[in-house]
Order: C-alpha cells, then sequence, then structure tokens
C-alpha cells in the first residue's frame, strides 16, 4: 500500500489566510513542508479519503491524478473536506474523458449534505437520482457506523468520528492484503464503542493517521489535542493494536498552538509519533 498525503492542515490551512501569529509568520518565511493545505490523502492510484478543496493543486504538485480515481471514502461534508464543484465537472457539459466511474461512500446524513451542496453548482437536482448519477457516472453508497465493507480490493471498516455528529462524520479503516491503516480525523476522543470495536474486529494497524488540530494543552472544538493524541496512541499501544513496526502520524494540523513543522516534529519524536506533511509518501 502506498499513502500519498495531498494535505495535512486544519480547516483554515497553515498559515491561516488572517494571521500574523508567530507561527503563522515564521511558516510563510520558511515555506516547504510548512505550508499545509486541507487534509486529504490518494491510497494507492484509486482511492481518495475526502474531495476537498485543494486536491487538484496538490495532485499537480505531488503528480498524482485524481482522474484515475475509483473509489472515495467522505468522512464527513465540511467545505475543508469536500468542494461540490470538483464533483461538478464531472458532468458532460465539462466534456471531461476516459474517467473510471466513481464509487463515493460516506454516512447517508453527509451524502445527502453533499447532494444539497452540488445541487447548488446548478448541474444536478440530487446525488440520489439514478439520472443524476449516469450524468457524474458515479455511484454513491451510504454507510452505517461499524460496517464493514468491501472497495475494491480494499476491506473498510468505518467507525463514529467524535466531530458534527449530525451528519454522522465517520473515520475508516482500509486493509489491502494484510496491510492496514487507520484514518482518524475529524474527530475528538474515540468512544468507548469504537474501541471495542477495534477488538471485535480483530484489528491491527500498521498505519495510524490521527487528527492532531491543536497544539499540548490547546483547545477548541471538537478535535483532539496534541495531549489527547498522545493518550490516543498509548491506549492502542496497550490494546495491542499495532502491529511492530507501526507508523503513527498526526494530520489535519491547526496553528492553534502546533509549531512549524520542525519543531512539531522533534515535539512528535519525543512522544513517539511523526508530524506528516504535504506531499509525504509511506510505502
Amino acid at each position: 500500500m502506498k499513502i500519498t498525503f495531498l494535505g495535512t492542515s486544519a480547516a483554515t490551512s497553515y498559515p491561516l489566510v488572517f494571521c500574523r501569529c508567530d507561527f503563522c509568520n515564521q511558516a510563510r518565511r520558511l515555506g516547504g513542508k510548512d505550508f499545509r493545505k486541507r487534509s486529504s490523502i490518494i491510497i494507492n492510484d484509486d482511492l481518495l479519503i475526502d474531495m476537498g478543496p485543494d486536491i487538484m493543486s496538490a495532485s499537480f504538485m505531488h503528480n498524482k491524478s485524481i482522474a484515475d480515481i475509483k473509489y472515495c471514502l467522505q468522512t464527513h461534508s465540511h467545505s475543508d473536506h469536500f468542494d461540490a464543484s470538483h464533483l461538478s465537472t464531472r458532468v458532460p457539459e465539462y466534456m471531461g474523458v476516459n474517467i473510471p466511474q466513481l464509487q463515493l461512500y460516506g454516512s447517508e446524513s453527509t451524502l445527502k449534505k453533499m447532494s444539497e451542496m452540488v445541487k447548488n453548482e446548478g448541474y444536478i437536482s440530487s446525488l440520489f437520482d439514478d439520472k443524476d448519477k449516469k450524468r457524474l457516472n458515479l455511484e454513491i453508497f451510504p454507510v452505517k457506523p461499524f460496517q464493514s465493507f468491501q472497495v475494491g480490493k480494499y476491506q473498510v471498516t468505518s467507525f463514529p468520528a467524535n466531530h458534527d455528529k449530525p451528519v454522522d462524520s465517520l473515520l475508516y479503516a482500509i486493509t489491502e492484503d494484510d496491510f492496514t491503516v487507520f484514518y482518524g480525523t475529524d474527530t475528538n476522543t474515540l468512544s468507548e464503542e469504537t474501541w471495542e470495536s477495534f477488538q471485535k474486529k480483530n484489528l491491527q494497524f500498521n498505519i495510524v493517521i490521527l487528527d492532531h488540530t491543536y497544539g499540548p494543552d490547546t483547545d477548541s472544538g471538537d478535535h483532539l489535542n496534541a495531549n489527547r493524541f498522545i493518550e490516543h496512541i498509548k491506549r492502542m499501544k496497550k490494546e495491542n493494536l499495532l502491529t511492530e513496526n507501526a507508523r503513527i502520524l498526526a494530520t489535519h494540523i491547526s496553528h492553534e498552538g502546533n509549531p512549524t513543522h520542525d519543531e512539531l516534529s522533534k515535539y512528535a519524536e519525543e512522544h513517539g509519533y511523526e508530524t506528516a506533511y504535504d506531499g509525504l509518501v509511506i510505502g
């Protein structure tokens, strides 16, 4: 399995557009790994997690073709994770050719919200309408929490995120052969039911990609901070949820308490994890 990080920032990007705090000023000066686009990853060349607003610019920069994507796992419908204008370009009026059918997965509430957003683009009436799905060369698959299902060659299990509960936000474990990645953004503290489900489904993670929106002792909103991130990793180790050489990576990084990449990476190393950056490839 190859994982490419298209973006690793929180909703506001990093640096924040209207901010002159020390972290944002340093990021503008340093560039490189300190420029973070909104969070999204590609697995191999065919599976996208979150069709966010920055996927096109990121795909150009990191030589990953969005046109080759066959499957999309959508965590939720927030605008930093779903940009309806990208999906709208699949209609015939945009003259796209030779694209595979896209299989789109998400909670039913998320898919309904996405449908409203795409409708506002003016090309279709509903993602649930058979004629509109044909126009988009698209199939949709509503997913429930704790559901295991096949996506092409991947075995996927969904888990409830502790985030924007009205749209039933989801987290995903994706397995290819004997290799499993857990993608856990956006979320606050995982529920006990989720921890129990990890055990019931006999999951062990080779890669954990986890929400790290806020830095140490910083908090605001339904996301993890560095302290709770570290607590989650300790519990995963204690409950034997990690393989021997598992890699733990922080993503969805805000300027709120998270310093620039080098400094945050040193902090992460001290606590047994890594800081992801845009363009990082694993595998």
